[in-house]
C-alpha cells in the first residue's frame, strides 16, 4: 500500500516541559487531503516564562481555567490507534507527548507488521523528509520550507478555514501543524514519491543513518 493511502496525524504543540503543553494542533491527513483538525488551548502544569511568551503568545491569563493537556488522553491514543503520528522535527513532540504519557500502550504497527508497538512512535518527520528528498533546499525551518516551496496561500488559505482567528502564525500549534501537513502534500504530488511506501517514509523520516538502517532491517518493530 502507497503510504499516501494511510492516514497520518501530524501534530504540533506550544510550550514545554516546565509549562507544560499549552496548545495543541492536531490534523488528520490521507496523502495531500486534510481530513479533519482539532485544536485547543491548555492549562498550564508550570510557569509559563516571558521569554516562552515571546515566541508563542500564549499568557497565563490566556490558559487559565482550561484542562491540561493529560484531558486528552482518549483523543491521542485514540488518533495514535488508526494511523503513524507526524511533526517538523517531531523530537520535541515526541518528548513532550512522552513527558505526559511515557507509552500509548500497544498500538498497531501500520507497515505489515504481525505484534503491535508500545510507542508514540515511529514518526513521520516534515523536517528531515524535505531535506532528504530535494537538494538545494537553504533552511529547514517551516517557514524556510513553505516559501521554497511556494506554498503561503496554500497555508493561508487552509489558516483561515481552520485556525481561531487570533492563531494563524507560526509558532501557533494548529498553524504549524497545518504547515507541516502542506510540506507532506509536496512529497504526495511529487511522482517519483507518491507511490512510495509507509515504510519508505518513515526510513526517510529517520534522523540518524543507524536509525534507518535499523528500520529496514525491522530492529524497532
Amino acid at each position: 500500500m502507497s503510504w499516501t493511502e494511510a492516514t497520518l496525524h501530524i501534530i504540533d504543540f506550544e510550550g514545554n516541559k516546565t509549562s507544560g503543553i499549552l496548545e495543541y494542533g492536531l490534523v488528520t491527513v490521507r496523502g495531500p487531503e486534510i481530513l479533519e483538525t482539532r485544536t485547543r488551548l491548555c492549562g498550564p502544569i508550570g510557569r509559563i516564562r516571558e521569554e516562552d511568551v515571546r515566541t508563542h503568545g500564549i499568557r497565563e491569563a490566556d490558559v487559565n481555567g482550561e484542562a491540561p493537556f493529560a484531558h486528552e488522553w482518549d483523543l491521542f491514543l485514540g488518533r495514535r490507534k488508526t494511523g503513524f503520528f507526524g511533526a517538523h522535527f517531531a523530537s520535541v513532540e515526541n518528548s513532550l507527548i512522552r513527558s505526559v504519557w511515557p507509552f500509548p500502550g500497544t498500538v498497531p504497527d501500520f507497515t505489515g507488521g504481525a505484534a503491535g508497538r508500545v510507542d508514540w512512535g515511529p514518526w513521520v518527520d516534515t523536517g528531515r523528509l524535505l531535506p532528504n528528498l530535494f537538494t538545494g533546499l537553504t533552511g529547514a525551518g517551516l517557514a524556510d520550507l513553505i516559501e521554497a516551496f511556494g506554498r503561503r496561500d496554500r497555508l493561508e488559505k487552509l489558516a483561515a478555514e481552520h485556525c481561531p482567528e487570533d492563531r494563524r502564525g507560526y509558532h501557533c500549534a494548529l498553524y504549524d501543524a497545518l504547515a507541516s501537513a502542506v510540506l507532506l502534500s509536496v512529497i504526495a504530488e511529487e511522482p517519483t514519491c507518491r507511490h512510495r511506501s509507509l515504510r519508505w517514509l518513515l526510513e526517510m523520516s529517520a534522523g540518524s543513518a543507524s536509525r534507518s538502517e535499523s528500520l529496514r532491517q525491522r530492529r524497532l518493530f
